[in-house]
């Protein structure tokens, strides 16, 4: 495998905008957890983050789609574990934005966005949970151009169902640069 073809990337949001979920149908979707043994928030491995349905600590995840292979690190939310998220932006070329449409943009999305664009990484804006009456579309897709994205490149998902998901998959593989760097220094 030629690095060319490898991406690593985060996925960042606001708590309960849907980064498990979203990490559970990428799983889903390349085949890496076969779909009868996937458990909701499969990454969630401690027992008080399945309890509390929260990611404490963020977990690493190898995929393979395509001819490419996608490093995944799931990350918190929540702002009290703002140090794992930064150090998993470190660890990576782009991020993933995904931001509910029944909430809209939140504290913790502008702070991890903060984060990724003092680390200068490429960015994916995404709304989430569309599939929700309660969606609000227009209203999220405002508040993330105000972010100073262009609304053409804001993606539109449903994690839970998988609506999109694989169109995500391939912005990744366009958007995000392939690691630096030479792999004979190690």
């Amino acid at each position: 495998m030629k690095q060319e073809q490898i991406r690593n990337f985060v996925i960042i949001s606001h708590v309960d905008h849907g980064k498990s979920t979203l990490a559970d149908r990428l799983l889903e979707i390349t085949k890496t957890v076969d779909k009868n043994r996937l458990k909701p928030q499969y990454l969630d491995m401690l027992e008080l983050e399945r309890e509390r349905g929260v990611t404490i600590k963020m977990a690493p995840v190898r995929m393979f789609w395509k001819s490419f292979i996608f490093n995944l690190i799931d990350t918190p939310g929540h702002a009290d574990f703002a140090y794992e998220v930064s150090r998993a932006l470190k660890a990576v070329e782009g991020a993933v934005l995904l931001v509910d449409a029944t909430t809209g943009v939140q504290a913790q999305t502008i702070a991890h966005l903060n984060l990724a664009r003092k680390t200068c990484l490429s960015l994916i804006p995404v709304i989430n949970k569309i599939d929700l009456p309660l969606a609000n579309i227009e209203r999220a897709t405002k508040e993330i151009s105000e972010l100073g994205f262009d609304p053409k490149e804001i993606l539109q998902i449903s994690a839970k169902t998988g609506q999109n998901v694989n169109h995500l998959l391939e912005a990744i593989i366009s958007h995000f640069p392939s690691p630096l760097g030479s792999i004979n220094n190690l």
